[in-house]
């Protein structure tokens, strides 16, 4: 099997009611049936700010400017096997994450969610029932290292 390597910028979006955003891939994406943040690959010509921005539109239909970004200052590693769309080839994706917390200035209710792209459904989850949902790998170390598990 072939080995893609990805940077990788996630998103950790909070509402300003105590959710968070989570997704699911769609069927022979990574983390297949785990519950993960938005996020995908940065492009060779973009920032990672301009990365996230654009993913966070792209997957889930959400303009994030004017809430409060900041990038954790640690970058994870992580893998899953993955379909590629356009070829069907299986690949194994060893994926450096640069993450992103953000701070939305509305409650959940009130952010609409469309899923497009890689994301198949998306919710926003109380962070009280954080610990209880199936999360991938690499979510979860950051959920953990932010202080919600």
């Amino acid at each position: 099997m072939r080995t893609v390597h990805r940077n990788i910028v996630g998103i950790f979006l909070f509402s300003n009611d105590e959710y968070c955003l989570l997704g699911k891939s769609r069927s022979g994406g990574v983390y297949n049936d785990e519950w993960m943040v938005i996020g995908g690959g940065i492009e060779a010509h973009e920032t990672k700010l301009e990365a996230l921005k654009r993913e966070t539109l792209e997957e889930v239909g959400i303009d994030i400017t004017g809430f409060k970004i900041q990038l954790l200052d640690k970058v994870f590693h992580g893998q899953s096997q993955k379909i590629l769309r356009d070829t069907d080839e299986q690949v194994l994706v060893k994926m450096t994450f640069y993450d992103f917390v953000v701070y939305a200035n509305k409650p959940a209710k009130d952010i609409a969610i469309i899923c497009e792209d890689d994301i198949a459904e998306a919710k926003w989850h109380p962070l009280k029932d954080l610990p209880l949902l199936n999360l991938a790998a690499p979510t979860k170390v950051v959920l953990h290292d932010l202080g919600y598990l």
